[in-house]
């Protein structure tokens, strides 16, 4: 049996004309990559469709689409506050959806109808749920309101007569440290036609109460000579 031939295939043969087939097969089936466009690394000149208008920068194509609208723009409505997406303050509407406006290259924007906090007003008058903040008081320090606003204003655009849950849920991505969110859903609620902002005009005065005797200044010897002196050096 020794001297049997040996058979002129072996496994070896076998995973050699399967590799070269595989690779044979790849370089025949390869498509050509299709030609990019290469921005930068200098100022670009860019289109982009804000609040209704088409507004032309040169910017270079790092520059996100908060900074072009502050910086570029002048539109400082949009607050800037984490730049990584976490906070909301940024929020605008693109295409009709809220976005974080820090996450997003202006440059890659272009095309798409952006709104801003200044684009929900109209012939000189706000928009029924910025009034609607105003009267449900919906806002302390205010960094975090227009992004709120425009969150929404998203929200009613979509569903005009939401539950407490959906508000809840469209202003989950809008951080804010003074912990307005009950006087934000009602503001929603209000703009949405569950309580009418527009009926009740928000209190303007601040309201006081009379000092009683107790609580009424009085003399201090140890403070009257010193108050008596600094007049007089006056």
């Amino acid at each position: 049996m020794g001297d049997e031939p040996k058979s002129g295939f072996t496994r070896r043969d076998l995973v050699r004309g399967a590799m070269v087939g595989a690779v044979a097969a790849g370089v025949a089936g390869k498509v050509p990559a299709a030609p990019q466009t290469v921005l930068g690394p200098g100022p670009v000149d860019i289109q982009l469709d804000v609040n209704g208008k088409l507004l032309r920068l040169s910017i270079e194509p790092r520059v996100v689409l908060a900074d072009a609208l502050r910086e570029r723009l002048g539109l400082t409505g949009t607050k800037i506050a984490c730049s990584r997406g976490a906070c909301g303050a940024c929020t605008v509407l693109l295409d009709g959806d809220p976005a974080c406006s820090c996450l997003l290259l202006a440059a890659e924007v272009q095309g798409r109808k952006i709104t801003t906090i200044e684009g929900l007003a109209g012939d000189g008058r706000l928009a029924p749920i910025q009034e609607a903040f105003v009267a449900a008081d919906a806002l302390q320090c205010g960094y975090c309101t227009s992004g709120m606003i425009v969150s929404c204003k998203a929200l009613l655009d979509r569903n005009p007569h939401p539950t407490r849950d959906e508000i809840r849920h469209a202003v989950s991505g809008n951080l804010c440290r003074c912990g307005t969110y009950p006087h934000v859903f009602e503001a929603v609620e209000r703009a949405a036609g569950v309580k009418r902002a527009r009926q009740e005009e928000p209190e303007t005065g601040i309201a006081s109460a009379p000092l009683s005797p107790s609580t009424r200044l009085r003399s201090d010897p140890r403070v009257d000579p010193a108050t008596a002196d600094a007049l007089e050096e006056a």
